[in-house]
């Protein structure tokens, strides 16, 4: 019974080659780039945290899933705009991400390897993400209890280190470009919401995540004492 079962082991360990899989977790921060607030491009203004799926089919390249829920706060008090400072508008905002795509690799990365690995990266696809639909109205935050969806080309780099065999830690700052120009509540879409509108209408609103990964990779069997 013991030989059986590591025959089988064996052959899923060779079934499984080149098709190593990735599960974790990432976590970090989000912060707006838009009409509203800080203009900076790395200036996390609150938590985010979500889940993470690759599936490794080369050493170059990963298909790559993730979900992200997420908060950040645009304040006009902390731009260093002094129009913005003197409006003085601010909101806090809530947001929930899925991505799907691709993650190529600088560098052969080796999962197989038993040796440590390293590797830059780049990571793109498609996002889908829900967020609150607001408006400000004489300066003051209207909260509408809407949601909100759109869709948004995530940018990312970033860098990744197996720490041993089934650990692997990771960094990466992704920059999405959305396709609505809402997100600050500077254009609310509707002939009713016209008055509202303000800002650079003719330009869509950026969102960025910065953080960590920790993932655990399986899909390979190391079977060392099967036939002692």
């Amino acid at each position: 019974m013991r030989a059986l079962l590591c025959i089988v082991l064996t052959l899923l360990a060779f079934q499984a080659k080149g098709q190593t899989y990735e599960v974790g977790l990432l976590g970090g921060g989000l912060n707006n780039i838009g009409d509203v607030g800080r203009m900076n491009f790395i200036s996390p203004s609150g938590p985010a945290f979500g889940g993470i799926f690759k599936w490794n089919k080369s050493k170059r390249y990963a298909w790559r899933a993730s979900a992200l829920y997420g908060t950040f706060t645009a304040d006009d008090a902390k731009s260093d705009m002094a129009s913005r400072q003197q409006r003085g508008y601010i909101l806090d905002h809530t947001l929930l991400e899925v991505s799907a795509g691709l993650e190529l690799n600088f560098v052969e990365y080796n999962l197989h390897s038993l040796s440590q690995a390293f590797t830059p990266y780049l990571y793109t696809g498609i996002a889908y993400f829900r967020y609150d639909f607001n408006y400000f109205d004489a300066g003051v935050l209207q909260e509408t209890g809407q949601k909100e969806g759109s869709f948004a080309i995530p940018m990312t780099v970033g860098a990744k280190l197996r720490l041993n065999q089934f650990l692997i830690l990771g960094a990466e700052v992704g920059a999405r470009y959305t396709f609505t120009d809402n997100l600050d509540a500077s254009n609310p879409e509707g002939s009713n919401f016209e008055q509202f509108r303000f800002g650079n209408i003719l330009s869509d609103d950026w969102y960025v995540f910065s953080g960590l990964t920790l993932t655990y990779t399986f899909g390979r069997v190391v079977c060392s004492d099967c036939f002692e």
